[in-house]
């Protein structure tokens, strides 16, 4: 995958960057930090070629595009980062949603995949602060997987094998977040935000 060549304007936006093997629980504190900091975070959605899962909005869980439609905004450079996770199932992030969100004066929060996460600190360097959320056990991971029952047995299996590939991303990270007791891991998360925004408690 290659980033998008792009100008950065000098006054460049702060990005607070979850990212995390699949079923690691990100998700859940990234919506936590959406209600605990409403002033300060926007959440950018990303686009996907994925099916729309039962409950989801198109425009506030995901962009839903098909794959032909992704691949041509990844031709115009529509793309800050994107990743072909599995064959024909891409992620990304567009720069429109960026600018949305920094024209509302917000720090914008993303919910992505390691290869994403680390190719926008390569873009924005010390302004984006990439937060690795792990299991306590690997063996954890792969009991969350199962129980969330929005997978096949295929995908889980796909994921699974995945998950050494992503764990090995964590050095990469400003910070590694142990998602074990969901309690503590809120408020060791609301710290990160409270430290990388300069705002008390």
């Amino acid at each position: 995958m290659s980033l998008a060549a792009v100008h950065i304007e000098k006054n460049v936006p702060k990005l607070l960057v979850f990212a995390a093997p699949s079923g690691a629980g990100k998700t859940t504190i990234v919506k936590h930090l959406l209600q605990k900091f409403p002033q300060q975070l926007a959440f950018s959605v990303s686009a996907t070629t994925r099916p729309i899962r039962a409950g989801e909005i198109d425009g506030k869980d995901y962009y839903f595009i098909d794959v032909e439609n992704f691949r041509a905004k990844i031709v115009k450079g529509n793309f800050l980062e994107y990743e072909e996770v599995y064959e024909g199932r891409l992620y990304g992030t567009l720069f429109s949603e960026i600018e949305r969100l920094t024209k509302e004066g917000k720090v914008v929060l993303f919910d992505i995949d390691v290869v994403g996460a680390t190719n926008i600190k390569k873009k924005f360097g010390d302004s984006a602060l990439l937060v690795f959320v792990k299991p306590p056990a690997k063996e954890v991971l792969v009991e969350r997987l199962k129980n969330r029952l929005t997978e096949t047995e295929e995908e889980i299996q796909k994921r699974t094998a995945k998950m050494e590939y992503e764990l090995s991303f964590e050095t990469q990270f400003d910070k590694t977040l142990i998602n074990d007791k969901l309690k503590s891991a809120f408020i060791d998360a609301e710290n990160i935000v409270k430290e990388f925004l300069n705002i008390g408690n």
